[in-house]
């Protein structure tokens, strides 16, 4: 009874962990809150009951998750506490009864409780200094610079308090993610699960001008220090923080007791679904600052305060049929089309079935009765199969592609069904799209909907045909005039002049991304050499493997690769690198980069690795040959000691890519 005891929290401790870093340091979560904050609880019941078998490093004992060393560490002065979770009226009566225990005439304050990403603000003399994430209570990271993009933050506050320091939670509002979410489609990127995952992989970029773009938004909740102003109770400040400009949780109310806290609750689910943004529950908090203090907190949550959390809703519909959609690369995706139902407030007839595997697996027919639910109350999904229709058969994917006709198939090991004409017009404006995208050729005011309107007058009809817009085509557009075609035009011919490397991301290469694409272009010089390699000479390159390779060669293969990059050439579209392969000296081996250089930026001692051959990598392992490290270096130069691995100067390092190049 005891090993099988200390066995399951082995496996519920290593659940959590790997769940908690998905969330918290990679922001690609595999399965919904609630999910996790169950496997949490039942570790923590387990822990409670059978401490002899918890973990010393159990995640029940941390808050949140750990800061990257892409940013300067921020310690934070008041520590940034989670909150306990309740699942049930039952708990938060007990939460309740728990108060009432230790002090006397409470009053609460119920708040939604926004899903998003917790930061802290600081500000002196009320100029905004400084804003960092959570982290892992302790210590987060610095990211004043990505949070000064943000409207809803102020820089300067209506008052000069001599210090405030305030948490909110950073979101990306529905309407922003729904855009963002098409726009990663058309472009065959992952789209990002839901709001909050966006929020914290836009807020912690390297890049702030791609954070400013995201349009996220904040909502303050508390004041974690002041200095200048005596505040007695959460609604007290929360007004408070109002009148300095800040923007508060949009609504929320005092309460006298448990009971019509719960009735708030209740009110709040009840119109989540009406809400421009997400919510993940409804937080309950002791009103009266004097009385937070003497019920305190445990090591990670305070005892004034639970959350709690709306469970997923799911609900039965009919699905009516599957519809088939033809993305950039020729992927063929089903999406169920289904009676409309209501869940988490909207009304929920489309969701997307994935692949042939996934309708497979659960044996989805058309005409069968399906439970479905918002993930993360966001993306429809089909859970489960309830029961087969009628007369229902298994659904098969067609056979010949819906938009052009031509053959469709499947690559070993692959899920994905594909079109195999590369001159569908299904495709035409996801590949329009991705070749004028930031990453590819960067023709800045040339994005979809604009993209859209051309291929709709037949005006562009391959890549190359953007390099023959005229100025008047462009004026003629619906709410385009002359400043408009005048800077699109110059973008275009700026495009031109982009590096080779770029110009083989923007053709779409299957499986080859930026990075490919900077090999490739190091590799061979020019296009035409390129054009010519084999499989074999391209799969020599450190970091290519033989599918990479043979999609390349394939691709410049075919008649219509070559005639297209005719074209281009014959526009002025440049077709050589300037990055070319100096030199092998650093061939096989493995760089890391930590910490700031003295006069390299991180971008630039990248280049020269890969110019001599080298390969630069983001995580020292066994396998890493050496570590460039400068000052600030963190984990990674610490990891390189205890491993044995060389670590070198930025002097050491420019020594050795000089004696290459003699």
């Amino acid at each position: 009874m005891s090993e099988d005891i200390r066995r399951k929290i082995e496996e519920l401790t290593a659940a959590v962990k790997y769940h908690s870093d998905r969330y918290y340091n990679m922001d690609e979560p595999e399965i919904e809150d609630y999910e996790y904050d169950r496997l949490m609880r039942e570790l923590i019941a387990l822990e409670e009951q059978y401490p002899m078998y918890a973990d010393p490093d159990s995640p029940t004992k941390k808050v949140g998750g750990k800061s990257s060393e892409m940013f300067a560490p921020v310690v934070h002065a008041v520590r940034m506490e989670s909150l306990q979770d309740a699942f049930s009226h039952e708990e938060v009566e007990d939460f309740g009864g728990r108060v009432n225990a230790a002090v006397h005439g409470v009053k609460y304050v119920v708040e939604p409780k926004i899903d998003g990403l917790s930061v802290s603000l600081e500000y002196e003399n009320g100029v905004f200094v400084r804003g960092s994430t959570r982290g892992d209570g302790d210590t987060g990271e610095d990211i004043t610079a990505n949070l000064k993009t943000i409207k809803a933050i102020p820089l300067r506050l209506k008052e000069s308090l001599e210090f405030i320091e305030v948490r909110g939670e950073v979101y990306m509002p529905r309407g922003v993610f729904f855009k963002l979410v098409e726009q990663q489609e058309l472009n065959e990127e992952k789209p990002f699960k839901n709001p909050r995952n966006a929020a914290a992989g836009s807020l912690r970029q390297k890049n702030p001008k791609i954070t400013a773009e995201r349009n996220l938004s904040i909502f303050i909740f508390n004041i974690q220090q002041i200095r200048g102003k005596e505040l007695r109770s959460h609604k007290e400040s929360l007004d408070y923080l109002r009148t300095l400009g800040f923007t508060t949780v949009p609504f929320y109310y005092q309460c006298d007791t448990i009971a019509d806290s719960l009735e708030k609750i209740e009110e709040i689910g009840n119109n989540r679904g009406g809400l421009s943004f997400d919510i993940d529950g409804a937080v309950v908090k002791v009103d009266n600052f004097a009385q937070r203090q003497v019920l305190g907190s445990t090591a990670k949550f305070p005892k004034w305060a639970i959350a709690y959390k709306y469970p997923p809703e799911e609900k039965e519909t009919k699905l009516l049929d599957i519809e088939i959609n033809v993305g950039r690369t020729g992927v063929l995706t089903p999406t169920g089309i289904f009676e409309p139902v209501t869940l988490a407030g909207t009304s929920v007839s489309r969701a997307t079935l994935h692949n042939q595997d996934f309708i497979s697996e659960k044996d989805i027919r058309i005409g069968d009765t399906v439970i479905i639910r918002k993930a993360g109350d966001i993306i429809p999904e089909v859970l489960s199969v309830k029961e087969h229709g009628e007369d229902t058969v298994p659904y098969l994917m067609p056979k010949t592609c819906p938009s052009c006709g031509a053959k469709v198939f499947r690559e070993e090991g692959e899920a994905a069904v594909r079109c195999t004409n590369p001159e569908c017009p299904a495709q035409l404006l996801r590949v329009l799209i991705h070749f004028c995208s930031r990453d590819a050729m960067d023709i800045e005011g040339l994005g979809p909907a604009i993209l859209g309107l051309f291929v709709e007058k037949g005006i562009i009809k391959t890549p190359n045909d953007i390099y023959s817009i005229t100025k008047e085509e462009i004026a003629e557009l619906e709410g385009l005039g002359e400043k408009s075609a005048d800077n699109l035009t110059a973008a275009i011919e700026k495009s031109k002049s982009s590096d080779l490397s770029r110009l083989i991301y923007a053709l779409g290469i299957r499986h080859i991304g930026q990075k490919a694409g900077k090999l490739l272009a190091a590799k061979f010089g020019d296009m035409d050499s390129l054009m010519e390699a084999s499989a074999e000479e391209i799969s020599s390159i450190d970091g290519f493997g033989e599918i990479m390779a043979q999609s390349a060669e394939n691709f410049f293969s075919l008649p219509q690769s070559r005639e297209l990059i005719a074209s281009l050439k014959e526009s002025g579209v440049n077709m050589k690198s300037e990055n070319v392969q100096k030199g092998n000296i650093f061939e096989g081996k493995t760089f890391v980069l930590t910490g700031t250089l003295p006069t390299l930026k991180r971008a630039e001692a990248t280049a020269i690795i890969e110019s001599l051959g080298g390969k630069a990598s983001s995580s020292v392992s066994k396998k890493t040959d050496y570590v460039l490290a400068g000052e600030d270096a963190g984990s990674k130069l610490r990891k390189a000691n205890e491993l044995g691995i060389t670590v070198i100067t930025e002097e050491e390092f420019l020594a050795m890519a000089e004696n290459a190049e003699k």
